[in-house]
């Protein structure tokens, strides 16, 4: 709520009607901190009541009227006095006059549409959330609370592995195979490297996953690389022909489904790197693109619209991350 100078005279609150039955999901605030929210997925109705309570009885309070809305917003951290809004819709639930005594209002919104997964990010968030006004001549008195949505996406009809060779020139040369390009949060990865020719000492190999952060258009791209997992696949020096088995278990990480060009503003997508380094601390990798999706646990009629959506997003094949770096590894052959 904002009130300037005089004080506050009433109290709103926001309250859904289906408040203790639905689900909270935790999400991550702008300080890094995690929160619980209401959860919320696409074509669910959102409805409740507005409530206000006057805090001296005898005072009546003047107004040009109450509203409510449902928002959802892209907010850039690097633009912060503009909004990008996605969805805005609002119901006016009383027309100018007096509060005379506390009561509540009515609200639904039904059959929402709510095309993206919420996200705060290094440098974007997107958010959902409901925002009650009591328009007055001075200062509005306004309530805001968030929810959290997610997407959920049916299986990929389309799913095929990765399988690459790369190498340096007369000194290595590795195969390596991850079972799916297409991983849903809860995922396990898997696969395997095949070690074909090994002239130079390497002395450790780990896999990272980095989520890769877009913002902006044209001039004005920003990209920030996160590491959210190293996982350590040998320690010690391979020989030819060794074979290493790859399994890594997504469920214990902080990760998002894959987001391309949300609204035109924004991306998130997730790469798998391999990396070598041998005993002069030497690097060398590769990165290769995968797609992360969320699975729901309960399949809904609802989501139908929604599921379909998701599908054509995962119609590009993964590609290849494009490391400028002098210690990348080059490819023999294409990706099968």
């Amino acid at each position: 709520m904002s009130f300037f100078g005089f004080g506050q005279s009433v109290e709103v609150e926001i309250l859904l009607s289906d408040a203790e039955s639905r689900k909270r999901a935790e999400h991550k605030t702008e300080d890094g901190k995690k929160e619980k929210y209401f959860l919320f997925y696409d074509g669910e109705t959102v409805s409740g009541k507005v409530s206000l309570a006057l805090k001296n009885p005898n005072k009546r309070l003047e107004h040009q009227g109450i509203k409510i809305e449902f928002i959802g917003q892209i907010e850039l951290y690097y633009d912060r006095g503009n909004h990008h809004e996605f969805v805005s819709l609002v119901k006016d639930l009383a027309r100018p006059g007096e509060i005379t005594q506390s009561q509540a209002f009515d609200f639904e919104f039904t059959h929402v549409e709510k095309p993206y997964e919420s996200y705060t990010g290094q440098n974007v968030k997107l958010r959902y959330f409901l925002r009650a006004t009591i328009s007055r001549r001075l200062n509005d008195v306004v309530k805001e609370i968030d929810i959290v949505v997610h997407t959920l996406s049916t299986y990929p009809e389309l799913n095929s592995s990765i399988k690459m060779e790369v190498g340096i020139e007369d000194c290595l040369h590795i195969e390596f195979e991850y079972n799916k390009s297409k991983y849903h949060l809860k995922d396990v990865i898997v696969g395997k490297i095949y070690f074909l020719l090994v002239r130079i000492k390497i002395k450790h190999m780990e896999i990272d996953i980095i989520k890769r952060e877009t913002t902006g258009t044209g001039p004005n791209v920003y990209h920030e690389n996160d590491t959210i997992a190293k996982y350590e696949i040998m320690d010690g020096a391979p020989v030819r022909g060794e074979s290493i088995p790859i399994r890594l278990f997504l469920a214990g990480y902080e990760l998002t489904p894959t987001m391309r060009d949300i609204n035109k503003k924004f991306s998130v997508r997730y790469y798998l790197n391999l990396v070598l380094i041998d005993e002069e601390e030497r690097r060398y990798f590769k990165q290769q693109e995968v797609v992360l999706w969320r699975k729901g646990d309960i399949v809904r009629k609802s989501m139908s619209h929604q599921a379909a959506i998701a599908s054509q997003r995962f119609e590009g094949t993964a590609s290849l991350g494009e490391v400028r770096t002098p210690g990348q590894l080059s490819d023999n052959n294409s990706r099968q």
